[in-house]
């Protein structure tokens, strides 16, 4: 392994890139993203750059493509490497990012050019967007111990319903357990409690309570999906949860 930048924040969190020859058993030349706990939070083959590694933006991708072919509009809370904005060169994107540092890095160290990153807080930066305006609003945003429990909330997912449009739909990248996590069960059951259409998504797993992305969706109107070209994820339901709440 070859660490081509390190830093830490006043909190002590470790932000590093670095590549490597091996990546979840495969062989090749990697870039990395990581926080200090080693989870990457974005890769890119150096040999071949425009190939999407992680199986989770390719399904998201589908997702949107599949319920509005036609979209132009999109709303990213978290930039990471900058997979997903960069494969919409096409569409009108915003992203918010939290992280001034991820902001130089996806530019520095994985060519991300566009200029369509606003540094702050998703939902802050969200509320000064037009109601109506968004086809989709995607969240994944991550730090080191989770996704922020105030993008997760009742009263933040009423905001997103607000921004989206009519047939818009909000999506969401999370890690968990699958249909048993706590976690997993509260959001979905907090996101049926604003959008009347829901779906969630998982890569299977050997063990029951190993960790895995889990992607959930709450729109307007039917979601449409092809199974087959959800990059190995399968449609689950989460058992009943409580509401999540904003902290006061």
């Amino acid at each position: 392994m070859r660490v081509l930048y390190e830093d830490r924040d006043e909190e002590g969190g470790r932000l590093v890139v670095y590549e490597t020859s091996r990546y979840e058993g495969e062989r090749g030349n990697f870039r990395v993203l990581a926080f200090s706990d080693g989870a990457a939070q974005g890769i890119m083959d150096i040999d071949r750059p425009s190939r999407i590694v992680f199986e989770y933006p390719r399904a998201l991708l589908h997702l949107m493509e599949s319920h509005i072919p036609d979209f132009n509009d999109a709303y990213i809370i978290g930039l990471g490497i900058g997979t997903l904005p960069a494969r919409l060169y096409d569409k009108r994107v915003k992203v918010a990012e939290i992280d001034p540092r991820v902001k130089e890095v996806s530019r520095r160290y994985f060519g991300y050019s566009p200029d369509n990153v606003d540094v702050g807080d998703g939902r802050c930066l969200l509320v000064r967007e037009p109601n109506l305006a968004y086809d989709f609003v995607v969240l994944d945003a991550f730090t080191e111990k989770d996704t922020p429990l105030h993008l997760l909330s009742q009263p933040f997912f009423r905001l997103c319903r607000n921004k989206l449009n009519e047939r818009g739909a909000l999506l969401m990248n999370l890690f968990g357990r699958g249909g048993g996590d706590t976690l997993i069960r509260a959001v979905h059951t907090t996101l049926r409690a604003v959008f009347p259409y829901t779906c969630c998504f998982e890569l299977p797993q050997t063990g029951a309570a190993d960790k895995r992305n889990i992607l959930l969706m709450g729109a307007g109107q039917p979601i449409h999906f092809r199974e087959k070209e959800m990059a190995g994820f399968v449609a689950f339901q989460p058992e009943e949860g409580y509401v999540i709440q904003d902290r006061t």
